[in-house]
């Protein structure tokens, strides 16, 4: 496993060290985030704890930082090996002793990392939850004296959210075994039903529950309509992110492949991900947007969750996603470094269909179905919000926006609105009229009138609405349609054959006795210009077109190549952009910038000085 040039040894502090010390002397640090002070001095006081914090919010350091205060190992429940091995190895780069007891070791690092277990020399060890239930393994762990347990990914316990893992059920041994030993159960995505889960399968004994702002503030939203999916995503990345990392969400298995293949023939390093690949492809090719700065990867949702690439500036979907609870988690992993970044997304009315109807066919619950229904129509209504983009996204998660944020599409750009009132009351009369059995583009014939095979077949050049609807294009059509669909006056048809159904809620509008008020449509283009940032969450940003820049961030990627770790183990880019902008003269100074600990002063700073006096030449 990479990283394992650093000994595995505890640092050298001579009495127990406050939490403000090893946020300063161990990760570099000034100040702590949002509520980690409070979360960290529960769990030092051996309480336990809900954390629930956004992506890039800090978690890890709410369990590291009591890791290095009270006595013993941290256990880090982790249910994916590639997030287990970024966050030893970054740890590592911060002189933390920390190991990982997965798969994926050889008999022999596997006997050397039990034994430094054994040996209490360890102050993290990571393992996955099927090793951890082992009964040898649980046998080791009561002979070792425990810090706290903290369970990672939480949300993988409930059957009501995204990721479900069964093994996550059976966690509630760790209470019974070790009663005395703190838990701390993290996640960044949990709605109230999900949180109720967690509670009550790995905290029954009661804990402390903390949630942090959901909003990410340097995230800018983007969100349009379909027209040429993939010509308008190579638009995009050549105007704002050429040169960047990012990852490109896809429906399918088929569609990553082609769309990495295409991408890479228009110049930009693509890759794609999903899990029918052949391992060892999926793995290079995880390997390579991780230890390269550059690389785009197009992706299934089987790519993304524990990977900790803090500089992925964009995150861009070409497929509407299953929920809005798994578009704040793809999306959050973007600009995890704090600094700007893009949520993009295309998305049209097939999609939507498509989404539901493969759900119809999976033979799930009702009750299950029904959630994904409301789940589903929750992401809807934000991709067709005509106001600002973090209210309905951050009220999904209980927790109230102004508005207004100056730092989204309809902020920035806010669309035109319309009153589609008397054109909605047509649409759903054509839908009801002509059997509730026919897909949209049936009904957008009926109502333009146009005569197709099809329409004669059925009859339906003789309904009442045949023709009505003449005043409005095929695409404006398309569109209320649509919107119907989001707000639930329409539903697709129930045994997934490709039509359209009326929904509970049309009935008022029907009657007349509501109104609904339509947005224009847009594409989404490229700004004009930087993305302006949220000031309380930066100070700077990466001057991408510096040849200083480019010279610092090459003296890191040969750095991370002689010790085997992603160039963000050695310094984030936000850490390396406010050294360029301050421009240390000594370690001292180099000492007081976020992100630089004694251990990455010791080993690095001087190097990282001789670089900067490089630059003046």
């Amino acid at each position: 496993m990479s990283g394992q040039t650093e000994p595995l040894q505890s640092p050298s502090l001579n009495e127990q060290p406050a939490a403000e010390q090893i946020l300063s002397k161990v990760f570099g640090y000034p100040d702590f985030r949002g509520r980690q002070r409070e979360i960290i001095e529960a769990v030092c006081s051996g309480n336990n704890a809900l954390v629930l914090m956004p992506t890039g919010g800090g978690k890890s350091l709410c369990y590291q930082i009591p890791a290095l205060v009270r006595p013993g190992t941290a256990i880090v429940v982790s249910p994916l090996i590639a997030l287990m091995r970024d966050q030893v190895d970054s740890l590592r780069q911060n002189g933390v002793s920390a190991a990982v007891l997965n798969s994926s070791l050889d008999p022999a690092t596997r006997r050397q990392t039990e034994d430094a277990l054994a040996a209490g020399i360890l102050d993290l060890l990571y393992i996955a939850p099927e090793r951890l239930l082992r009964e040898s393994t649980l046998a080791l762990l009561e002979r070792t004296r425990l810090a706290l347990f903290a369970i990672d990914e939480a949300h993988c316990v409930s059957q009501w959210g995204h990721d479900f893992r069964p093994e996550y059920l059976k966690l509630d041994t760790l209470r019974q075994r070790f009663p005395d030993v703190p838990r701390i159960a993290l996640t960044a995505t949990a709605d109230e039903r999900t949180r109720t889960e967690i509670m009550r399968c790995l905290l029954p004994d009661g804990g402390q529950t903390f949630i942090d702002s959901f909003d990410r503030p340097n995230i800018r939203y983007r969100v349009g309509l379909k027209r040429n999916a993939r010509q308008q995503l190579l638009s995009f990345i050549r105007a704002e992110h050429l040169g960047h990392s990012g990852i490109v969400y896809c429906f399918s298995r088929k569609r990553a492949e082609e769309t990495a293949a295409w991408l890479s023939k228009q110049g930009i390093d693509a890759l794609p991900y999903h899990a029918g690949l052949d391992t060892e492809i999926r793995q290079h090719h995880q390997d390579r947007f991780i230890n390269d700065e550059a690389v785009v990867i197009c992706a299934t949702i089987a790519f993304g969750m524990g990977i900790d690439k803090p500089d992925v500036r964009f995150v861009a979907h070409l497929d509407l996603p299953a929920s809005i609870e798994s578009y704040y988690q793809e999306t959050g992993r973007a600009g995890r470094d704090g600094l700007p970044a893009d949520a993009w997304m295309v998305y049209g009315l097939s999609d939507l269909m498509q989404i539901r109807q493969l759900r119809t066919r999976s033979g799930t619950s009702a009750a299950q179905m029904q959630l994904d229904r409301e789940r589903l129509e929750a992401l809807l209504a934000y991709c067709e919000h005509p106001g600002c983009r973090r209210p309905p996204l951050l009220s999904y998660f209980g927790e109230q926006h102004p508005g207004n944020c100056g730092h989204c599409d309809n902020c920035l750009d806010p669309p035109e609105t319309w009153d589609g009132t008397e054109a909605a009351r047509m649409a759903l009369s054509c839908v009801y009229r002509s059997g509730q059995r026919f897909g949209a583009a049936h009904i957008v014939d009926i109502l333009l009138g146009n005569a197709t095979d099809k329409v004669i077949r059925q009859g339906h050049d003789n309904l009442s609405t045949f023709g009505i609807g003449s005043e409005l294009d095929r695409k404006r059509w398309h569109s209320v349609i649509r919107q119907l669909l989001a707000m639930g006056h329409l539903m697709p048809d129930p045994e997934g054959h490709g039509g359209l159904v009326l929904g509970d809620q049309c009935r008022e509008l029907l009657r007349g006795e509501r109104s609904v008020t339509l947005r224009q449509d847009v594409t989404p283009t490229s700004r004009k210009g930087p993305v302006k940032r949220a000031e309380k969450n930066q100070t700077f940003q990466a001057p991408d077109d510096s040849p200083a820049w480019q010279k610092l961030r090459q003296w890191r990627m040969e750095l991370a190549r002689e010790r085997e770790v992603p160039p963000y183990v050695i310094f984030h880019d936000a850490t390396l952009a406010e050294v360029l902008a301050r421009r240390p003269a000594n370690l001292e100074e180099l000492g007081e910038i976020s992100g630089v600990g004694r251990h990455k002063l010791t080993h690095y700073g001087q190097s990282l000085l001789e670089v900067l006096a490089s630059l003046d030449e």
